[in-house]
């Protein structure tokens, strides 16, 4: 028996490899398969079967490219509706992959198809389960997602809780819980930054497993949900109905532009100039109107987030061998419009002479000079949760989530100092607001941890945003 959890940091998701006596199956695959296919080849195995643990929001899945090119089943739960070929499994139904048994057990509340896998090895002893979202650990999934006419987020959560006590719970103490997230998944509010554990432990430590009540449960998780991102409810239903084979999308992404391909392109199509380098690069110089979301951060849901429209064509600055990557990445959140990248990179554009554009970035000392010297406009872009818990007295708690909500309340002639945690979410917002007008934005290199080592004030409890200043 051979089970592989295959991470993916930067969208915080697991897919798993199962492999035994010649046989494989995959769980919640991400839209490049090759990853898969090349496990199971070097194996001498065969995919029999693609288990779906739900239908995803935060990424779109390889499901149906898998199928095609392995001959592999696809495997929904209960109520699930597709466009494409498929196996609605039954409550209890069973798989075998070689001397293995995955049992289909429907846990309805994160979504309304929601099924948890129970693998149970060749001696019948139950040995892991994939919970997908209905079970993280330390969290379980947000129940607001599949609200459909007059079905509410309680509903849905009153249908979590009854999916734990009666399918999960029951289950002995040292079953393995895989779930399909870690921390820094929208999917859930608190996770835990390990991506396995025993589900013994996770009833004595996980909040939404040691509930007494049904209403307690109800309670606990729904509070403190924040709105789910924009491209969530797209990427459902592109899982449902399926998508083009990721070659597709590579044959038309791929291609390098001159710069002055490259400009024309973006004058004639509207497309965003997506640069994914080094925030610190990118500060230093960069072409005129393009926004940074660097691709060593959590680049595809940052992109999800911000950038409204899956259709919108992109022109793509990236690091010198990195332009592959980054149209993978794209992918994932269902991004599928590249349409060229320059060639040779940043370096490219300077070198032929071509206008280029800054952002001033300050060090956490001279932020705080400033702050002393002058009453300064300054923007932390750290979500709800992360100001509230800690900030500084004088900032305004404008979330980088949010900033396609509040980028009318800037004043382009203002100056705006701007942090987030470390860095990189503030470079984001620094080259949006450049790109949509403020002449002058200032990035406190480092963020609030940098901050935190000087001398300014900070309030470390939860107080009212303030009005944003023109």
């Amino acid at each position: 028996m051979k089970i592989e959890q295959i991470y993916t940091g930067c969208l915080a998701e697991a897919a798993y490899y199962i492999e035994s006596n010649g046989e494989a199956a995959i769980i919640d695959p991400l839209r490049e398969v090759s990853t898969y296919l090349k496990k199971a080849e070097k194996a001498g195995a065969k995919i029999k079967y693609i288990f779906e643990t739900h239908f995803h929001a935060d990424f779109v899945s390889g499901h149906v490219d898998l199928a095609e090119k392995s001959g592999a089943e696809i495997i929904y739960g209960p109520t699930a509706k597709t466009e494409f070929k498929s196996h609605i499994a039954k409550d209890g139904e069973q798989f075998k992959i070689g001397a293995l048994t995955i049992t289909a057990l429907h846990t309805p509340g994160h979504t309304l198809e929601s099924t948890t896998y129970l693998l149970t090895d060749e001696n019948g002893k139950d040995y892991c389960i994939f919970s997908g979202d209905t079970l993280f650990i330390g969290d379980v999934g947000r129940p607001d997602l599949a609200q459909k006419g007059q079905l509410t987020m309680e509903d849905l959560a009153g249908m979590l809780y009854d999916s734990l006590n009666e399918k999960i719970k029951p289950l002995a103490d040292d079953v393995i819980v895989y779930p399909a997230h870690g921390a820094g998944s929208a999917c859930g509010k608190s996770m835990s930054k390990e991506t396995f554990d025993t589900l013994g432990h996770q009833k004595e430590v996980n909040y939404a497993l040691k509930a007494q009540t049904k209403e307690q449960f109800i309670t606990e998780v729904t509070d403190g949900i924040l709105p789910p991102p924009q491209y969530f409810a797209k990427n459902a239903a592109i899982n449902k109905g399926g998508i083009e084979s990721i070659d597709e999308v590579y044959e038309k992404g791929l291609i390098a532009l001159t710069p002055q391909e490259f400009e024309h392109l973006a004058n004639q199509t509207g497309a965003v100039m997506l640069d994914t380098r080094d925030p610190q690069v990118f500060a230093k110089g960069f072409i005129p109107n393009s926004i940074n979301i660097g691709l060593n951060g959590q680049f595809a849901p940052w992109v999800g987030a911000l950038i409204t429209d899956l259709k919108q064509p992109i022109l793509l600055i990236t690091d010198e061998g990195k332009e592959q990557e980054t149209i993978t990445r794209l992918t994932r959140v269902g991004y599928d419009s590249s349409i060229g990248y320059l060639n040779g990179g940043f370096q490219r554009w300077t070198d032929a002479g071509n206008e280029i554009d800054t952002i001033e970035s300050i060090s956490a000392e001279d932020f705080e000079k400033a702050s002393n010297e002058n009453d300064i406009i300054a923007i932390d872009v750290r979500k709800p949760g992360e100001y509230e818990s800690e900030h500084l007295d004088f900032t305004l708690s404008r979330p980088l989530d949010f900033i396609n909500d509040w980028t009318s309340e800037i004043d382009p002639k203002s100056t705006y100092y701007i942090h987030c945690a470390g860095g990189y979410r503030s470079m984001i917002a620094a080259s949006i607001l450049k790109s949509r007008g403020a002449e002058h934005v200032i990035d406190v290199a480092g963020g609030y941890a940098a901050i935190k080592n000087t001398g300014l004030k900070t309030t470390d409890f939860a107080c009212p945003s303030k009005a944003m200043k023109v």
